[in-house]
């Protein structure tokens, strides 16, 4: 069989299933969800031997460090995963919920009523507990997944796949409900794609190359999540002590994650001491800092930091590397954020409530932050579960993607005999 046709068969399965997953009781949601999160943590050996199997191949292909670091399993991580399922389970299950219900004059009552989208194809590359985000998200919002991960993470993925399956058989679900594209022929995902009539969304997660391919060679909806690319802008008002925290939190708690901070941006009326004390701190912590050539003048040790270019501006650096401009005002601030940012997440650091409601008002990305981290851009800080990723589109979806964002609206409308004059 070829490659084209197995993925076809997966289609029509996860088409089957869908029709099934869209009726299933919240009770058998929450059940199978238990019963994954119980095959996770009793395969906590296995998943670790197919792990290093992986990060094995990894390393032999040069792999870099942050991608190892998204790539690797250990018994904490695998403990979160399973309880990551729980507190799915614990959500509340948005499938028939029906909102903005109201009256109109003829007596009709009309509202909105939630519903799964179908069958969902996730693409994604070596994190493997997107595996298990991925799953655990569409079994409770009523979805049939297609997951295809990286090729860097197929041992990991095919035992976390098996406990997907174990999960599914021993809640008495269809295994059918979640699926796993077990070959790492780049073929299978183009033949994905080519699934308009059967898959209802793609989402990749992963890398701008994927997000571009994805989007250039398939006709189904795509919800993308491109690159982190945050800013922090630090107003004149701001407290310095907060700021500077904010910064080296944003920055280097840890790199390899979308939402870290990438750029800071300084009001050009902030004291020189402060830029200084900035500047040390981030070297103490082993961030090569690029600058303006405004920066660089103010500084006390010039030839400790890099001059940045144009291409600084626009680059998610996921390691240990900060850009860092001076901007004339907080219009220069979110003319630049609008200009070079990737919509995903920017902060202001202020004391003023009017900086914070222009900054909020006129930055056009998918989570606007006053006085706190861009680290929290996150569905689990969110308060939304897992999440199968965020969402820098402005339609359907937009910032951390939770239940609800993998679900549709429908109108429901209530009569009682009504007929149009």
């Amino acid at each position: 069989m070829s490659i084209e046709q197995d993925i076809r068969r997966i289609g029509e399965r996860a088409k089957r299933a869908a029709s099934v997953a869209r009726k299933a009781s919240t009770a058998d949601k929450n059940t199978a969800l238990a019963q994954i999160a119980a095959a996770i943590k009793a395969s906590a050996d296995t998943l670790l031997r197919a792990n290093a199997e992986d990060l094995d191949r990894a390393k032999t292909a040069g792999l870099d460090a942050p991608s190892l670091e998204r790539l690797a399993l250990t018994r904490a991580s695998i403990d979160s995963i399973s309880e990551g399922l729980m507190q799915i389970q614990a959500l509340q299950d948005p499938v028939g919920q029906i909102s903005q219900l109201s009256a109109r004059p003829n007596g009709l009552e009309i509202g909105k009523m939630r519903t799964p989208i179908g069958v969902i194809g996730i693409i994604y590359e070596s994190r493997p507990n997107v595996t298990i985000d991925a799953a655990g998200l569409c079994i409770k919002s009523g979805n049939a997944a297609i997951l295809r991960g990286g090729s860097e993470c197929i041992s990991t993925n095919l035992a976390l796949f098996q406990c997907i399956q174990s999960g599914l058989e021993d809640a008495g679900m269809d295994s059918s409900w979640i699926q796993l594209v077990q070959t790492t022929d780049r073929e299978a995902v183009g033949a994905l794609l080519r699934l308009d009539d059967l898959v209802d969304l793609i989402i990749p997660r992963g890398g701008k190359g994927l997000i571009e391919r994805v989007s250039r060679e398939t006709r189904i909806p795509v919800l993308k999540h491109l690159d982190g690319n945050c800013h922090l802008f630090v107003h004149e008002d701001a407290d310095l002590t907060m700021a500077q925290s904010l910064i080296l939190n944003g920055k280097t708690q840890r790199y390899a994650v979308c939402n870290a901070l990438e750029t800071v941006l300084l009001h050009r009326a902030l004291p020189q001491a402060f830029l200084n004390e900035l500047m040390s701190a981030l070297q103490a912590k082993g961030v090569e800092v690029r600058v303006c050539k405004e920066t660089q003048a103010r500084l006390a040790a010039p030839e400790q930091v890099r001059l940045a270019d144009e291409s600084d501006w626009l680059t998610e650096y996921l390691g240990p590397i900060l850009a860092v401009k001076t901007c004339d005002d907080l219009d220069d601030a979110i003319r630049h954020i609008n200009q070079y940012g990737s919509s995903h997440t920017d902060v202001i650091a202020t004391a003023g409530l009017s900086a914070a409601q222009q900054f909020v008002r006129e930055v056009d990305s998918s989570s606007v932050m006053v006085n706190a981290s861009p680290r929290f851009a996150d569905g689990f800080e969110y308060g939304l579960g897992a999440e199968i990723g965020i969402s820098t589109d402005k339609l359907h979806a937009r910032g951390p993607v939770g239940l609800e964002g993998l679900t549709s609206e429908k109108f429901v409308v209530m009569g009682t005999g009504q007929i149009r004059q």
